[in-house]
């Protein structure tokens, strides 16, 4: 066993990278007789020194991360400080000075994954990054190494803790949005300001990476369709308990049938209550992975949170050293196929459409003509009247989203429909 310690530099100190340091000093024995050789944290770079960091020698914290990551003596840099800048700036310099890198930074993968790898292709390192999707969920290395003998068609998840908390606390209280937000944010699951999470952006950043790995293809987060979730209500989940179903953030990567292009799209969908994803609570993630010689596959756990995240750093630190020790690198970037990204309007599923209704005959027939106008098949229609207000519910056949959008448009026309109440897709069937 080598016994001249392998250097880390650890770029961020929040949440997972003080998770991160923690087990380096804890399982340090056992890191070591994994990887062949011991592991050291060479330095930490942090905004703010003066704060005080358990089990962290202050002599390691610096605010220079330039400087750390050109020191040359480092074999690995962990970055777990987020964002695009400075964070692509000092992978890429970490690379020319002699660093692999392991990152949990889902936005600059999914803006810039393919720029990345080929920068450290370039230089002969590694780039992994299991932590940026999903968290301590093993996905990402066996879509890209279990999975690369077989052909991914569909990935289908539940890749966002936080909004997946809030659906299910609205599901199974009838809480309303409001109320299940704030209880997120008590309990530390939401953030002060949780756009990133309920709009769908930070579930689009993880589509992304998820579709450019299962179809070995380019796609971008801009590629990517996204809804948020703010919009649900009580009521539709109440019809989707009528229909045997609930509702979650789906993340949704499809290779076409002709298996000419890929989607990749978010945005809250019924699901039935059959279906796998249906039964995930809480704050955890699930992702359903459809491929045709391994069928299907499900991943289940922790999708974020510093320790959860923190193992899947140290499961990529501990390969991305072997790989040093070995003189070799692990699987790079593979986008072979140069599949285009299909638009939104070509997806084709299931449409549940709630409409407020004018209570007089005739009503439904004209509706029904409406969708027949733009070939979207009916395949059921509940129709209610309560203290003097219509409603219309209908289910649709699978039909493209692009003729989806111009029958509401067509609908929202009619003198006799007063408003849409909510569209919502329905998947997982």
């Amino acid at each position: 066993m080598r016994t001249r310690p392998l250097k880390v530099a650890l770029l961020g100190c929040g949440v997972v990278g003080s998770e991160v340091a923690r087990i380096m000093t804890t399982h340090a024995d056992d890191l070591t007789a994994r990887i062949g050789a011991p592991v050291e944290l060479a330095g930490v770079a942090v905004r703010r020194p003066s704060k005080v960091r358990a089990g962290i020698d202050p002599e390691l914290v610096t605010t220079d991360a330039t400087a750390l990551v050109k020191r040359g003596d480092i074999d690995v840099v962990v970055e777990v400080i987020g964002g695009i800048e400075p964070a692509r700036t000092l992978i890429t310099t970490a690379f020319e000075h002699g660093a692999s890198v392991v990152s949990a930074n889902k936005a600059l993968i999914a803006q810039d994954g393919a720029a990345l790898h080929a920068a450290a292709e370039q230089q002969g390192r590694d780039l992994y990054y299991e932590a940026a999707v999903a968290g301590a969920i093993p996905l990402i290395r066996p879509l890209r190494e279990s999975l690369a003998g077989d052909k991914v068609n569909r990935v289908l998840g539940i890749v966002n803790g936080t909004t997946n908390f809030i659906l299910d606390k609205m599901d199974t209280t009838g809480a309303g949005y409001q109320e299940a937000l704030d209880e997120a944010t008590a309990l530390g699951y939401a953030e002060a300001d949780p756009t990133a999470d309920v709009e769908g952006f930070d579930a689009a950043a993880k589509a992304a990476i998820l579709a450019g790995i299962a179809f070995h293809t380019r796609v971008r987060l801009d590629d990517v369709y996204r809804e948020g979730m703010t919009e649900v209500t009580a009521a539709d989940f109440a019809s989707a308990k009528r229909m045997g179903c609930t509702i979650k953030l789906l993340a949704i990567c499809e290779r076409a049938a002709d298996g000419g292009s890929v989607t990749a799209r978010v945005h809250p969908a019924m699901i039935p209550l059959s279906h796998p994803l249906a039964s995930v609570r809480e704050a955890y993630n699930a992702v359903f992975v459809e491929a045709e010689a391994a069928g299907q596959l499900m991943f289940y756990g922790p999708g974020a949170g510093g320790a959860p995240t923190a193992s899947a750093v140290l499961g990529d630190l501990v390969a991305v050293c072997r790989n040093k020790l070995g003189e070799a690198t692990g699987p790079g970037d593979s986008a072979y196929t140069q599949l285009p990204v299909g638009s939104m309007g070509a997806v084709v599923t299931r449409y549940h459409i709630s409409l407020d209704v004018a209570d007089k005959p005739g009503v439904l027939a004209q509706v029904a003509t409406v969708f027949a106008e733009h070939g979207v098949s009916i395949d059921t229609v509940r129709q209610t009247v309560k203290d003097g207000e219509a409603s219309l519910v209908v289910v649709t056949h699978r039909a493209p989203d692009a003729a989806l959008s111009g029958t509401v448009e067509a609908l929202r026309n009619l003198d006799t429909v007063r408003g849409v109440a909510s569209i919502m897709r329905v998947e997982g069937e």
